[in-house]
């Protein structure tokens, strides 16, 4: 459905193409110089992270970058009953770093609230950002 949406509203000034791949099962066919995932993470599985994140690596170019977040564990304590049955995988600021430290030579976390974007204290963020460059092969 968003891929027929996207294809629907395309611009012939910004060609992209859109496609369906299930990351976990396996990279993505080509090279690219970034990746971002929003709230991705934290919807799958723990057992499951390294794989996602290293076929991801393996369709990055040596000196990509690429953007993961998602929302703080410590901010599951004021979510909703639905919202937390979908997140199964949240973590903490220094969590996020280590997770992503597996799988790039450079993390940098920040921390988000409202629409402020900051290096504070994490334990008081409601979203945590990755921002990661250089994935390990």
């Amino acid at each position: 459905m968003f891929i027929a949406d996207v294809k629907s509203r395309l611009d012939p000034q910004w060609p992209i193409d859109a496609h369906v791949h299930d990351m976990v099962q396996g990279p993505f066919a080509g090279e690219f110089d970034g990746a971002y995932a929003l709230d991705v993470l934290e919807h799958i599985q723990s057992e499951e992270e390294d794989r996602f994140l290293g076929n991801v690596n393996a369709s990055l170019t040596k000196n990509a970058v690429a953007v993961y977040g998602m929302p703080s564990l410590e901010s599951q304590a004021h979510a909703s009953p639905g919202s937390k049955a979908g997140h199964v995988n949240c973590k903490t600021g220094p969590q996020l770093k280590a997770t992503l430290f597996r799988h790039f030579v450079n993390v940098f976390i920040f921390s988000m609230n409202d629409e402020v974007v900051h290096t504070g204290y994490h334990p008081m963020a409601h979203y945590l950002l990755g921002l990661c460059t250089t994935p390990v092969r």
